[in-house]
């Protein structure tokens, strides 16, 4: 669990809350269902009209890892690929066959797969690197939805605001129906702007950082593996890889 994601999530709240509070207003008053729907409904129809059905079903899975990111655990990969490499020196690459069908990732286990099979080092390398840079691709395009949301909901909350005001000007006469309509018209113009800043696009900055991760661990695990298959020590490969931890 990222605990700084809950930290961030809990202080942005708090400062708006508290500062609501020391203003004199009541935290009542940021509550209003019709600008919020007008935000989130209008936010979310773009980006449903925006994004294609598989970049939108992705958005959705990776959101999890805000709170619950990835482990990439790149001291034991190091550790699984050097031995790996000393069962290779020691049997062959054929020794890995065991190993490549009851490995869990599949990246990797793709990996042993083409050693196994004896693939040329530099195929290993295309195959892998191509797998590495479109999973990238299409994480990142997941991640954007969220920068997206975060362009959308100002300009929802804009919306929001000229049509609260529309309705204070259609009764000027009832000054009993004012209030509503200019409080629809300044909290939906929070709900924008709270909503980019301190949600959205923070969101998509973390997303878009944990799939850079993803994307290294996956290069690293690859180079490993190429390293086996053109016949390096154990002992170089270990070296070379440890330089992704930095």
């Amino acid at each position: 669990m990222d605990i700084l994601t809950l930290l961030g999530l809990f202080l942005g709240i708090a400062a708006i809350l508290v500062g609501q509070h020391l203003e004199g207003g009541s935290i009542s008053m940021l509550l209003n269902p019709a600008a919020m729907m007008i935000v989130l409904g209008g936010t979310m129809g773009a980006i449903m009209l925006q994004s294609t059905l598989n970049t939108f079903i992705r958005a959705i899975q990776i959101l999890v890892w805000v709170i619950w990111p990835p482990n990439q655990m790149m001291n034991e990969a190091i550790e699984k690929i050097v031995s790996w490499s000393n069962i290779a020196r020691k049997e062959g690459l054929l020794g890995l066959e065991n190993i490549s069908e009851s490995e869990v990732d599949s990246f990797s286990r793709t990996g042993l797969q083409l050693l196994v099979d004896g693939s040329e080092p530099e195929v290993m390398r295309n195959i892998l690197e191509i797998e590495v840079n479109n999973k990238e691709h299409h994480d990142i395009q997941a991640a954007k939805v969220y920068e997206s949301m975060g362009a959308y909901t100002p300009t929802l909350g804009i919306i929001g605001a000229v049509m609260g005001l529309i309705q204070v000007m259609q009764n000027l006469s009832d000054p009993s129906r004012l209030g509503e309509g200019i409080a629809v018209a300044f909290v939906a113009t929070i709900y924008g702007v709270g909503l980019a800043n301190l949600l959205l696009i923070p969101i998509a900055n973390k997303l878009k950082s944990l799939v850079v991760m993803q994307a290294q661990y996956r290069y690293m695990i690859a180079e490993g593996i190429v390293s086996i298959a053109e016949g390096e020590n154990p002992r170089n490969i270990e070296t070379k890889l440890r330089g992704y931890l930095h």
